[in-house]
């Protein structure tokens, strides 16, 4: 039976975490122009930041497809209970590895002494609503799941 409320929610979580791989999630940008040559500290970030940009890039396909998963089992309702839980985790293991993937390259553009600016961006507002998402859709299968035991009751 897919036509239930956390059915909508489970699939907004899998867009919102599609659509987070399709925008930057931090950015930075130099208050001065510095030439590649002479800025040295940018080569270390930038492998700081495509580490945290590979993780990140792990746990956002993850996290959709932990959700839609939970979408079709709607047979198993203590399953689907812990798929949800594990999209939950996926979350936070994508939102952990951007921000120290963003903190990293932080303290090495602040060790080249160059003036730089940063702060999240459209990915990282992308993702914000996945876990109240997530919670609703749990309630909704807990609400799901106790109807069904009264039903066996009677």
């Amino acid at each position: 039976m897919l036509a239930r409320i956390q059915t909508l929610y489970l699939f907004l979580v899998a867009l919102l975490a599609c659509g987070s791989m399709l925008f930057p999630f931090w950015g930075f940008s130099a208050l001065e122009y510095f030439p590649i040559g002479d800025f040295t500290p940018f080569e270390g970030a930038g492998i700081l930041f495509t580490a945290g940009t590979i993780a990140s890039g792990i746990f956002s396909p993850l996290t959709a497809i932990a959700a839609l998963a939970a979408i079709f089992l709607y047979k198993q309702r203590a399953l689907q209970q812990k798929v949800i839980a594990l999209g939950v985790l996926l979350f936070v293991g994508d939102l952990l590895s951007t921000l120290t993937a963003a903190h990293f390259m932080n303290q090495y553009f602040l060790a080249g002494g160059a003036g730089f600016v940063h702060g999240p961006e459209t990915g990282f507002f992308m993702i914000l609503p996945e876990p109240v998402l997530f919670w609703l859709a749990m309630k909704g299968v807990q609400k799901d799941e106790k109807i069904a035991n009264a039903y066996k009751r009677l």
